[in-house]
């Protein structure tokens, strides 16, 4: 599933294919999914803004309202989702602009769009109750110790979106062993916590630098809407690895399942700690 780094790369490149641009026409045959998007039709698209792993079209009032009636056209890709520059057979929603066409591709048809008023996401909690976005003044580190003391399972924690948004199961892998910490760790110490804060930080920043990670080759892994593939896939540690050697310490990889979802760490460098304060396999 795209996450932070995929949608905010999605975010810059189709920006400039669309501000300034007004909408003509929503194209898509599932309004259950895709819902109320003709109320985007007649107006200009100022920007787009992204929050966690969902994508925000801001737009400006039709010119014959009154008042501040701005809209958010709010597009979350899904599994397999992704802006495309021509259809195809995936193509599930097609956005006409004055400035010519784009194409949402979706192969699993997981991607959902909404038009709603800013800040009104009482039909989407995860993007209600997201915590901060972790290249932001706002993800603190002393607000971030102060959860994870009292978190159960790390891993299954930081997918939830509230302790910092945009984190799927790619860079919660990447970010626990740069951590150095299990995935199942719980209720970490302050300098657990620390080593996590940053590393999340660190892993976030270059995979946006890296235009995110492409995986495979089949419909429906990411791509850029150009066909471009993300290269943070190359800088993967551990998502991906299992059975291959730990590149810090030459441990094998295991992969294992945390919450119904996969899930890749090193046992040697990424010991479960023990409620005593002992690591699992006499480490402390």
């Amino acid at each position: 599933m795209p996450e932070l780094p995929e949608v905010e790369t999605t975010r810059r490149k189709i920006e400039p294919l669309l501000r300034g641009r007004t909408i003509l026409h929503v194209e898509h045959d599932a309004p259950h999914k895709y819902r109320d998007t003709h109320l985007a039709v007649g107006r200009r698209v100022t920007g787009l803004s992204r929050r966690g792993k969902y994508l925000m079209l801001n737009l400006a009032p039709q010119e014959a309202e009154e008042g501040p009636h701005d809209l958010e056209f709010i597009v979350h890709l899904g599994m397999t989702g992704g802006f495309r520059l021509e259809g195809g057979r995936h193509t599930r929603v097609t956005i006409r602009t004055d400035g010519g066409d784009l194409f949402f591709d979706d192969p699993r048809r997981f991607g959902k769009m909404a038009v709603v008023r800013p800040g009104e996401y009482a039909g989407m909690p995860t993007l209600a109750a997201m915590g901060p976005e972790p290249l932001s003044e706002d993800f603190r580190e002393e607000g971030f110790a102060a959860l994870a003391a009292q978190a159960g399972a790390v891993k299954p924690w930081l997918l939830s979106q509230k302790p910092v948004s945009g984190v799927g199961n790619i860079y919660a892998d990447e970010s626990l062993w740069q951590a150095g910490l299990h995935p199942a760790q719980s209720h970490l110490t302050r300098e657990e916590a620390v080593r996590l804060y940053a590393a999340v930080r660190d892993v976030m920043g270059r995979a946006v630098e890296a235009g995110g990670s492409s995986l495979g080759s089949g419909a429906g892994n990411y791509r850029q809407h150009d066909g471009l593939s993300g290269l943070f896939q190359h800088s993967h540690a551990v998502y991906g690895r299992g059975g291959e050697p730990c590149p810090r310490c030459g441990t094998t990889i295991e992969k294992t399942v945390l919450a119904q979802r996969g899930t890749h760490h090193c046992p040697q460098c990424q010991p479960l700690r023990r409620p005593e304060g002992r690591a699992k396999g006499g480490r402390a």
